[in-house]
């Protein structure tokens, strides 16, 4: 027996807030976690809806049925399951949205990455793998991955503005998890500059408002 592979071209979904043209200020990517669906996680984000903000939230590309054979469905970025081909999947649906987007809007547009829960390896291995133009990357409720270079990166992310927020009760973020992530930045000369507020695995809406004020 042997396994092959063959590029398919495929379908993806997503949401946006927002309309793109002259008047568009900040361009934002959020990327959902697992098991979500891009429209919903949209939701979290209804405040940039402001005029001069574009929020884009893709979503992933796989799907199944959240409990069973039936019901509520959602989505996820990748599994183990040929995992790199998944990887390199998601890498150029997301550049080529990335793309898409960006020439519609002014050259000097500000653009934001955000990754939520799975969502924030996501955003990670796409940002090294592609590097595509950014200028703040925003980490919530999840780390970035401990397998990627980022030394090797660091010329493209020395003019960037890293962060990760967390909630304090988040019960996949554990002491063992944030010693893995000191190693990790302490290995490869980075900071993505940890901030937290009382709360689990979500956005609050306070505390995107309270964090949006760094981009005003």
């Amino acid at each position: 027996m042997q396994q092959h592979r063959f590029r398919v071209e495929r379908t993806a979904h997503y949401y946006t807030l927002g309309e793109p043209g002259p008047h568009i200020r900040q361009l934002w990517i959020v990327c959902h976690g697992y098991g979500q669906l891009a429209d919903e996680f949209l939701k979290d984000f209804e405040q940039l809806d402001n005029g001069h903000t574009l929020v884009v939230a893709p979503e992933g590309l796989n799907h199944f049925y959240r409990k069973g054979f039936a019901g509520p469905v959602g989505a996820n970025w990748m599994t183990r399951h040929f995992r790199e081909d998944e990887i390199g999947d998601y890498a150029r649906y997301l550049h080529d949205l990335h793309a898409h987007y960006l020439a519609r809007l002014p050259k000097d547009v500000r653009v934001v990455l955000l990754g939520f829960s799975q969502g924030a390896a996501t955003v990670c291995r796409w940002m090294l793998a592609l590097q595509p133009r950014f200028h703040d990357l925003l980490l919530w409720a999840g780390l970035p991955p401990e397998d990627l270079n980022y030394q090797e990166h660091h010329n493209y992310l020395s003019d960037k503005n890293l962060y990760l927020l967390y909630g304090t009760s988040d019960p996949f973020l554990t002491p063992d998890r944030f010693t893995l992530l000191h190693e990790l930045e302490e290995k490869n000369g980075i900071d993505f500059g940890e901030q937290s507020f009382d709360g689990g695995h979500e956005i609050p809406s306070d505390v995107l408002h309270d964090f949006l004020k760094k981009f005003n």
